[in-house]
């Protein structure tokens, strides 16, 4: 059984291989082909990548491959999780929103759109050959905005295609952490958009366990919903995705994006070029445990800013270069399997025929009230063998209905427009969006990204 990860000279690369790996004998997974059009990237992180199995003594085959066509003729499973632009794109696209005083995040807001506008085109495409060589393969998209790229493929009527975030799960894992079972135990019902999701209720053994925990402030502070003031979460009495903080705390967000020297995107770049040139150094045969020892390295720097302004425990990017600088032992990578975990346990459920119980982007097919059939929603399902199914919410609470609704309109405009390649239809998503809504902010950011990736973009009436 082959699955391929397009994306697959890409940092994370690795580190899904390991997830993989160490799931291989479940799924009865036989080869991973990692495909990426950075051949210097594949050949880097593919290398490593096969260390690991042969360290783990796996016998799945990892292939490398830049042609599309070859990667994914005869893949059963393939995951998406590309950056059209690189690092530069995500760098424009966070410089020129906070030019105009707005989040400039790459899955969410004006940076989002801009992020949206050069995955769609380029994710359609990797589509379009999965069709004709492997027309019965499931695509899991994780290439962001999730939800976005996702609804794109299903307006194409890609049907065999889930959008694919580990954020959609952090009530489930947190549960499942603070009750000491394992994640599947723990049902929960989310419901929402991408990067725009609430957790309402969550039963282990049929017991509700989620909301007697929201008003336990050690539990939230041992958790994401530490970024949220307390008085807040209680309010809602929901669970709450940690990119509503850039909603919540708008103006707090900007300021605190505006004061680092460096945007996130500007740090990874960085960060990304050293581990390359100290990996690119390296003899990966004679020193594949240096090798290893960097790139652990490199993860934990990474990890250690993750919305670091969000929270009053993370360290600044100064602090972490500190901490991480000299660090020299291997790690496992095992300490959490982020999006890889999500994609894996789908194909372990599809193969195996065992429920899993996961939110994802799916069809809404009537699963939330008030929102199209046809709407790409973020919501609890259940995947065996029969498929992926939504579990059915029902209404909304009437205070995330309203921006659940404000940015599913977006959602529906921004995906008609780089359809239709319409300046007009772009202007009137970015004012959809609660994050601009200014018609006078809108038609400068739309005109600015245009321009900015006119590569990826092409020519706009």
């Amino acid at each position: 059984m082959k699955l391929t990860l397009i994306g697959g000279g890409g940092v994370r690369a690795p580190l899904f291989v390991g997830s993989a790996l160490r799931r291989a004998e479940r799924s009865g997974l036989t080869e991973i082909c990692l495909q990426d059009i950075n051949e210097r990237k594949l050949e880097l992180f593919g290398r490593i990548s096969q260390e690991l199995a042969r360290r783990m003594q796996s016998p799945v085959r990892i292939t490398m491959a830049a042609d599309a066509e070859r990667a994914l003729d005869g893949a059963r499973y393939v995951v998406t999780t590309v950056r059209p632009g690189n690092e530069d794109g995500r760098i424009k696209d966070e410089r020129i929103a906070l030019a105009h005083g707005v989040l400039g995040q790459e899955t969410t807001g004006p940076g989002g759109f801009a992020m949206a506008l050069r995955s769609i085109p380029v994710i359609l495409k990797y589509a379009e050959i999965l069709k004709k060589v492997s027309p019965d393969a499931w695509l899991f998209n994780f290439t962001n905005p999730a939800g976005l790229v996702t609804q794109a493929l299903q307006n194409e009527g890609y049907r065999r295609t889930v959008g694919i975030c580990d954020g959609a799960n952090g009530a489930q894992e947190a549960l499942a952490h603070w009750h000491k079972v394992q994640q599947n135990d723990v049902r929960c019902e989310v419901y929402g958009l991408n990067h725009l999701s609430f957790t309402r209720r969550a039963t282990i053994d049929g017991k509700e366990v989620l909301q007697p925990l929201l008003d336990d402030d050690g539990f939230l502070r041992s958790t994401s919903q530490r970024m949220f003031d307390a008085s807040l979460i209680r309010s809602q009495r929901n669970w709450i995705n940690e990119y509503l903080y850039y909603y919540y705390y708008a103006e707090k967000a900007v300021e605190a994006l505006k004061a680092d020297a460096r945007t996130r995107g500007e740090e990874v770049k960085d960060l990304n070029a050293a581990l390359i040139t100290r990996l690119s150094a390296m003899d990966l045969n004679a020193d594949a445990e240096a090798a290893l020892a960097a790139y652990y390295a490199y993860e934990r720097r990474r990890n250690a800013t993750y919305m670091h302004y969000a929270l009053t425990d993370a360290l600044s990017m100064e602090e972490a270069d500190r901490l991480v600088e000299g660090l020299a032992a291997a790690e496992t990578g095992e300490e959490g399997e982020g999006y890889a975990g999500v994609a894996l346990n789908l194909v372990d459920a599809l193969e195996t025929g065992k429920p899993c119980y996961t939110g994802l982007n799916v069809r809404n097919e009537g699963a939330i009230e008030g929102l199209r059939d046809d709407d790409v929603i973020e919501v609890s399902c259940v995947v065996d063998g029969e498929g992926i199914r939504p579990l059915k919410i029902g209404a909304m609470p009437e205070a995330q209905s309203q921006i659940v609704h404000n940015v599913k309109r977006y959602e529906r405009l921004a995906v008609r427009a780089i359809r239709e390649r319409s300046r007009d239809l772009a202007v009137q998503a970015l004012m959809a969006h609660p994050l601009v809504l200014s018609y006078s902010r809108a038609v400068p950011l739309v005109d600015e990204y245009l321009a900015a990736h006119a590569e990826f973009a092409g020519e706009w009436s």
